[in-house]
């Protein structure tokens, strides 16, 4: 959504308006959390990945991630990875979309073949994580639609709870409940329910730091899978913005010169 109309309707709904009904406040919360994080660009970060299982057996793999940020239609990303052997050179291209279902690709280097991920399949586990493909595609505003809930406060900060309910018939989740920080309108808790509307799993945000004077991004992003009692941790660093990424660097092409 552009920049110009992300304004006019954050002005139009109006925080305070006291007419406001829990659909258009809720919405507004998106739209404001959205204008606050765009015009980043591009950005390319390193990332680990570390599964436990439910007897707290855990294995670590390593990966790189490019984004670009697309002022037309959802970002595009890139993840690639390094460690361990066995998975390494695994790549998982993504182009997010506002409007439609989200278009992914995984390379298999033991195969050398570029599968396409088909939308049905996007609630499915990515590399046996508890992140599913729909999970790392961007969360555009226009794949929800959304409830206010309340005003409450997580670890001692205040926050918005906010429901969102996915548009696309093919997600794995009937809705999610999201306690965004008031201050700086990021996420900080997200609630998925399954297709049975019954808790699925909890995304932690820790460790929030701020790039470019403006945007922020978790170092520690922790989910729990409360019917399997698995969880993943991806933990960030190393971010830089700006690196002129372009999208010749986001192709199918592009996943099988990976290295």
């Amino acid at each position: 959504m552009s920049k110009l109309l992300i304004t006019l309707l954050v002005a139009l709904l109006g925080f305070n308006a006291s007419a406001q009904t829990q659909e258009e406040k809720g919405l507004a919360i998106a739209l404001e959390a959205d204008r606050r994080d765009s015009g980043w660009g591009d950005f390319q970060a390193q990332m680990s990945m570390l599964l436990r299982n439910r007897h707290g057996e855990e294995s670590l793999r390593q990966m790189r991630v490019k984004s670009l940020e697309t002022v037309d239609d959802g970002d595009k990303s890139l993840i690639v990875f390094d460690e361990p052997k066995d998975v390494k050179g695994t790549a998982l291209l993504t182009f997010s979309h506002k409007v439609k279902d989200d278009d992914q690709w995984l390379y298999l280097p033991a195969l050398k073949r570029v599968k396409r991920i088909a939308s049905r399949n996007k609630s499915g586990p990515f590399m046996g994580s508890e992140f599913a493909f729909e999970d790392l595609a961007s969360q555009e505003v226009e794949k929800y639609t959304y409830k206010y809930i309340r005003d409450d406060e997580l670890d001692g900060k205040p926050v918005f709870v906010n429901e969102r309910y996915p548009v696309s018939k093919y997600s794995g989740y009937t809705r999610q409940l999201v306690w965004v920080d008031q201050a700086e309108y990021i996420p900080l808790k997200v609630e998925y329910y399954d297709r049975k509307n019954a808790l699925l799993k909890t995304l932690i945000f820790k460790g929030y730091r701020q790039y470019l004077d403006k945007y922020w991004r978790a170092d520690e992003m922790f989910m729990e899978n409360h019917q399997t009692g698995k969880s993943t941790l991806l933990t960030w660093k190393d971010y830089t913005f700006r690196t002129g990424l372009k999208d010749s660097d986001f192709t199918r092409n592009s996943l099988k010169r990976t290295r």
